[in-house]
C-alpha cells in the first residue's frame, strides 16, 4: 500500500533539488521499481550523485528546513525531516563504486510520482548491488531481475569493465541467473561473456595459490567475515582512493 505522506515528502524533496539545479540520480529500490516493474516496500529514497555535489544538495536542504547529517565522508549523508530521511549516496560503503560522470552520461528518463527524473543506469544499478552480499541483505534477487528485465539491452561491455577486477562476482551472479532461468539466459546472457568468464576462473584455477593470505569477504559483506581478519590471521583486501 502506497504511504501518500511518505511520497509526498519524496517528490517535495526532488523538485526542490530540482529548482535549485542541483545535480542527481535516483538510484536503489526505486530504481529497481523502474526498471523491472517490481514493486517492494522501501524505506527511504536513495539518491546519488557525484562526490563534489553532495555539499550542495545538503545546503539546499538545510536552507529549506530539513535536517542534515554527513553520515559517513566516504560515501554517504542523509536528510531528514518529520520521521522520514533520504540517503544521498556518492559512492559505496566498500569504496569501489564511485559516481562519475558516465553515470549522468547513461542515466535514464523517468517518472517518480509525477515527478521527472533521471534514475542511475542498470549497469551502475547492477554493479553496486553485487556487491551487497550481507546475511542481512542480499541483493542477488534484485540483481537477478534486472538482467532479466533489461539485459536485451544492457550494455555488456561497460558492465563488464566495471567488473573487471571482481569479475568472480559477475560469473557467479551469472551462474545463478543460469539456475534461476533455464529458459531465458542463453538469449539474455552474451555468449562471448560467459566463455571469456569461464576461461578466467579455469586459468586462474590453474595458477598457484597465492602467497598472501588475503580475505576479500569484507568487500560484500562488512560484517561476516570480521573473523577471518580479527582471529583467522587473514590480511583484509583494502581499496585504495584518492
Amino acid at each position: 500500500m502506497i504511504n501518500k505522506n511518505l511520497i509526498s515528502f519524496y517528490c517535495d524533496a526532488l523538485a526542490l533539488l530540482q529548482s535549485n539545479q542541483c545535480e542527481f540520480m535516483v538510484g536503489g529500490g526505486y530504481a529497481v521499481v523502474h526498471y523491472t516493474d517490481v514493486h517492494r516496500a522501501t524505506k527511504d529514497l536513495d539518491i546519488f550523485c557525484q562526490p563534489h555535489e553532495y555539499p550542495k544538495i545538503l545546503k539546499c536542504f538545510a536552507d529549506n528546513g530539513y535536517s542534515t547529517e554527513l553520515t559517513d565522508s566516504r560515501w554517504l549523508a542523509k536528510v531528514f525531516k518529520d520521521d522520514h530521511f533520504i540517503d544521498i549516496i556518492f559512492d559505496t560503503v566498500n569504496n569501489i563504486c564511485k559516481v562519475d560522470d558516465t553515470w549522468y552520461a547513461y542515466a535514464e528518463e523517468g517518472n517518480f510520482y509525477g515527478v521527472p527524473v533521471r534514475f542511475i543506469p542498470p549497469e551502475e544499478l547492477i554493479w553496486c548491488k553485487i556487491y551487497v552480499q550481507n546475511r542481512e541483505r542480499n541483493d542477488s534477487a534484485d540483481v537477478n531481475h534486472l538482467l532479466l528485465r533489461t539485459g536485451h539491452r544492457l550494455d555488456w561491455t561497460r558492465l563488464w569493465k566495471r567488473l573487471d577486477t571482481h569479475w568472480h562476482l559477475l560469473l557467479a551472479q551469472l551462474l545463478i541467473f543460469q539456475f534461476v532461468y533455464p529458459s531465458d539466459y542463453r538469449s539474455i546472457i552474451p555468449d562471448w561473456l560467459f566463455h571469456d568468464l569461464l576461461t578466467r576462473a579455469r586459468e586462474q584455477y590453474d595458477l598457484p595459490s597465492s602467497l598472501e593470505k588475503v580475505c576479500r569477504g569484507p568487500l560484500i559483506d562488512q560484517t561476516q567475515y570480521e573473523v577471518d581478519i580479527k582471529e583467522w590471521n587473514y590480511k583484509a583486501y583494502t581499496i585504495k582512493t584518492v
